[in-house]
């Protein structure tokens, strides 16, 4: 199945065209998406740090954690929109790089081990144990890597 059809509807939508006939709303697109990559990036290093023992010692693993789920998933929101925008503006771009194959399936993995492991276990974390920060240390692990693919798309 080639996804050829899908990129090619993308790239000939209104919204792709608007974006390009722009002087400065991809600019706009982009600068809105790292604000939302730092709001998510600062609500994962917050609890990753808590999880391998550093910072906020006097509040809990799993109150911090709940104090950040909203921040999260407002950033994730934010990353999401704008990066389908940014996406549909240069969707060949997009299709022939190798870094953001790559982006996406790190994406996909730092998001279901968000959302079930590093969840499950800040939930239920007591002190931070070799679990705890093995966790952390993989969570800090994905999320760059999908920060750093992301840099890697503009130089392919």
């Amino acid at each position: 199945m080639s996804l050829l059809p899908f990129i090619r509807w993308c790239d000939q939508s209104a919204v792709a065209e608007a974006i390009r006939q722009s002087v400065w709303m991809f600019p706009v697109i982009e600068a809105l998406h790292l604000l939302a990559l730092a709001l998510l990036g600062g609500a994962v290093l917050l609890v990753d740090l808590r999880l391998l023992g550093f910072g906020l010692s006097k509040q809990s693993v799993r109150d911090l954690a709940l104090e950040m789920q909203p921040w999260l998933v407002a950033g994730l929101a934010a990353l999401i929109v704008s990066g389908g925008l940014m996406f549909v503006s240069e969707a060949y771009k997009c299709y022939e790089s190798p870094p953001f194959r790559l982006k996406m399936l790190l994406l996909a993995l730092a998001l279901i081990f968000t959302f079930t492991i590093r969840r499950r276990l800040t939930l239920s974390s007591g002190p931070p144990t070799w679990l705890a920060r093995t966790v952390a240390l993989f969570s800090l692990a994905l999320w760059t890597g999908v920060g750093l693919m992301g840099r890697g798309i503009g130089f392919w």
